[in-house]
């Protein structure tokens, strides 16, 4: 008889979860809160409480093919940076194909998950849900895959700010805001430079009077689109540059990769520049921020220190007067209140994960977290890694290390990620991207193995190693193999190339570019011909 596996969210992590079940042999059930799959890309009109919120005009920061599930790319038609409807419709096709609509119970809300009173013994959980109509129903299952996001509870420090309760505009947060029309005309200030607070603020700065962009540490800010108008992670996330990365000093990476940002908009000049150095955080993603501030629409300020009714101070001690809202973006925590306390057992609340997956305290492996974690790449690939090994291990296919040596493995990466993010909490959900990919893919038997390529397959190999790290790597060989995958690898520029081609442009044709080469050389040869000749009139009377 299959395991029976609770899987808790249908976003992207609670599809690719749902499959991934199925892969194994397992039997999930889904239990979504709301009436569709989607969860952060399902754009609402109005903010749901403990659910994910974007606003309307949401471009994803990753190119499709960096963000696609392993075995299902994105149609090649769509463009390579997707609006988060399309996203939605990429989402809905992934269901379709896979059939996993059928398992998702909707208008569903987990209660609680708790171990059974045998769970020494079973690894099992007692799981209880209530319906649209107010009906509590209790399930026992061998496992849970939660897969509610972290961008579910907003924070909103307004303590960090004296004279707040004097304002008399509109304060809300970046969960909040939908769109740029009620701001029209006005002066606002937002607070925070992550991607949300540049997107917002350049939204803004087309509408308002006048935005400000307040930030206390300043970012470095790159583009969607990097040499030749290519996609920026696609030129960037390599293993072969990671390798190169690992040799050279760290201090040498950081003054190129600054100097090289800075050639194409001063962040000093432009009130943009960070204390840290560019590779100790993550960069913002934004293609209209320097611009916005290159016309004057946009203004740089830096922390605000205090509000004296609709005239805010900041720390430099310059003002700003009758403003008329601020929007916090000033991030996310997240909780899980259906799950037993005993598993926030981190720093400041966090939960101990082993490789950001599994609690390490639990006597049986049988309850997995997917996606609480924060890379310098796309999320949706490292979720997929993430519930095939879970998957794996609720199977019984795969094992953990004991817990003593799980948990020195938390507090050590942990300890690697404090000098970039002092907060422990923080640190936690830090991971590098490509050598995560690869530690999670080892540990379901998928990791390339990049030598064996180029000896067997050198198209797919010099692909692999020099070319993008996109998700289709890990269907190449191992459980879960897809047949598809290295005709995806060999095309995957082609399905970037594909939603570009929209006008026709005529190729040269080779007669014309060798008979204006011949041309030319023959024309070159008569000059030089008749300029020796000139100076050695006997050259060619040679008798």
């Amino acid at each position: 008889m299959a395991k029976r596996v609770a899987v808790i969210g249908t976003g992207s992590s609670g599809l690719t979860s749902i499959k991934c079940c199925l892969d194994e042999g397992l039997e999930p059930v889904c239990f979504e809160s709301s009436d569709d799959i989607g969860g952060l890309w399902r754009f609402k009109e109005k903010p749901e409480a403990d659910r994910c919120s974007i606003y309307r005009s949401v471009i994803v920061n990753t190119s499709k093919e960096m963000m696609c599930y392993s075995d299902f790319p994105v149609p090649d038609h769509y463009p390579n940076f997707m609006h988060n409807s399309m996203i939605m419709q990429y989402l809905k096709l992934y269901a379709e194909h896979f059939h996993l609509l059928k398992h998702i119970r909707f208008q569903t809300t987990v209660r609680s998950v708790r171990q059974r009173p045998n769970f020494s013994d079973s690894g099992q959980w007692e799981v209880v849900t209530v319906d649209r109509d107010g009906r509590e129903e209790t399930h026992v299952f061998d496992g849970v895959l939660v897969c509610a996001g972290h961008y579910t509870q907003p924070i909103k420090p307004l303590s960090d700010f004296p004279g707040i309760d004097t304002f008399s505009g509109t304060i809300i947060h970046s969960w909040e805001y939908k769109e740029p029309d009620p701001y029209l005309g006005k002066r606002v200030v937002v607070v925070g430079i992550g991607n949300s607070g540049g997107d917002i603020a350049v939204e803004l700065s087309r509408a308002c009077e006048k935005t400000f962009l307040s930030t206390r540490k300043g970012a470095w800010v790159i583009g969607r689109m990097a040499g030749k108008g290519l996609p920026q992670d696609m030129t960037m996330v390599r293993r072969v540059r990671d390798l190169i990365y690992s040799l050279l000093p760290r201090a040498l990476l950081n003054w190129i990769g600054e100097r090289s940002l800075n050639q194409r908009h001063d962040h000093k000049l432009y009130g943009l520049q960070p204390a840290h150095r560019i590779l100790d955080q993550r960069t913002i993603i934004n293609d209209d921020l320097p611009g916005r501030i290159l016309v004057g629409e946009l203004v740089m300020k830096p922390n605000v220190q205090k509000f004296q009714g609709s005239t805010v101070v900041f720390d430099d001690g310059t003002v700003e007067e009758k403003i008329d809202a601020v929007i916090l973006c000033t991030g996310y925590d997240y909780r899980f209140p259906f799950l037993p306390t005993s598993l926030n057992s981190g720093f400041d609340g966090d939960m101990k994960l082993y490789r950001r997956v599994f609690p390490p305290s639990l006597e049986h492996p049988t309850l997995a977290i997917m996606g609480l974690l924060l890379t310098k790449g796309p999320i949706m690939p490292a979720v997929e890694l993430q519930a095939r090994w879970a998957t794996r291990v609720i199977a019984g296919l795969n094992h953990l290390p004991p817990a003593e040596k799980m948990d020195k493995i938390i507090e050590k990466d942990i300890q690697a990620n404090l000098k970039s993010y002092p907060c422990p909490k923080l640190a936690a959900l830090q991971v590098n991207y490509i050598p995560y990919l690869d530690t999670i893919a080892k540990e379901v038997g998928v990791c390339p193995n990049i030598a064996w390529l180029l000896l067997r397959d050198p198209a797919v190999g010099l692909r692999v190693f020099f070319g993008p790290c996109t998700p289709y790597q890990f269907r190449l060989s191992g459980p879960g193999h897809w047949r598809g995958a290295r005709q995806a690898i060999l095309t995957q520029w082609d399905r970037v190339a594909k939603p570009m081609k929209t006008r026709p442009i005529p190729e040269p044709s080779s007669f014309s570019l060798f008979f204006w080469l011949g041309l030319s050389g023959g024309a070159a040869m008569i000059f030089a011909l008749m300029a020796m000749q000139k100076k050695t009139p006997l050259f060619l009377n040679i008798s």
